[in-house]
């Protein structure tokens, strides 16, 4: 999660002066903050986050350590694979997250019956992975879903239509979970061979591979 200070200086005989900072860290947010209360210079200071609340710097403390075990700087990568002559598709999910000082690789995929289409698989793996979040207890934070199917991005971001009947059932589906969860999403087309670790998990799910594991990185 980002933050966004804003303050107002103080000058003698004259009006306050207000400033707004840059998204910056929470552990550097609340450093500036402190910075700035000690200089005794400040009439008002206010953080804002990226889901729009406000704090002062007492409330922004205590928020920190409340929220210190909760998932949170979420990155997500899915994939989806499909097998034309057997309409399966492998669906392949990456998840990156820090929870207390520490951050997690959860690697995940599975095979899915009855699929029709390659667009229908991407779907199924989105659908995945906000379910996969769910179960992490992953709740009202940004979170950043990654993906090489531009057309299921731009459609889940409303920019592109949606005509195919079962494909509007799935998107549904996945704006009903993110609400219910209250994330804010961000949406990234990024080239395939940035999303190498999904698109393996798909395959392997194809191949009657199942993974399903989680790691501390680095």
């Amino acid at each position: 999660m980002k933050y966004k200070l804003e303050w107002a200086y103080k000058i003698k005989g004259q009006e306050p002066i207000y400033f707004t900072s840059d998204w910056i860290t929470q552990d550097l947010a609340i450093i500036t903050g402190e910075e700035i209360d000690k200089s005794g210079k400040s009439a008002q200071l206010n953080f804002y986050d990226e889901m729009g609340q406000t704090w002062n710097l007492k409330e922004m403390k205590k928020l920190v350590t409340e929220i210190e075990e909760d998932p949170h700087d979420v990155m997500v990568y899915f994939d989806g694979g499909f097998n034309k002559g057997t309409n399966q598709a492998g669906i392949g999910i990456v998840i990156y997250y820090r929870q207390g000082k520490k951050k997690y690789r959860l690697r995940a995929n599975e095979l899915i019956e009855q699929m029709d289409t390659n667009n229908e698989a991407e779907y199924a793996a989105f659908h995945y992975a906000v379910n996969v979040l769910e179960e992490l207890g992953v709740h009202h934070v940004p979170c950043d879903f990654k993906g090489d199917s531009q057309v299921v991005l731009k459609q889940l971001e409303g920019e592109w239509p949606c005509y195919e009947e079962n494909l509007n059932r799935w998107l549904d589906r996945i704006e009903a979970k993110i609400k219910a969860l209250g994330l804010k999403p961000r949406y990234q087309a990024i080239p395939r061979n940035e999303n190498k670790e999904a698109d393996k998990l798909a395959t392997q799910a194809l191949e009657g591979k199942v993974i399903h594991s989680k790691m501390q990185v680095l």
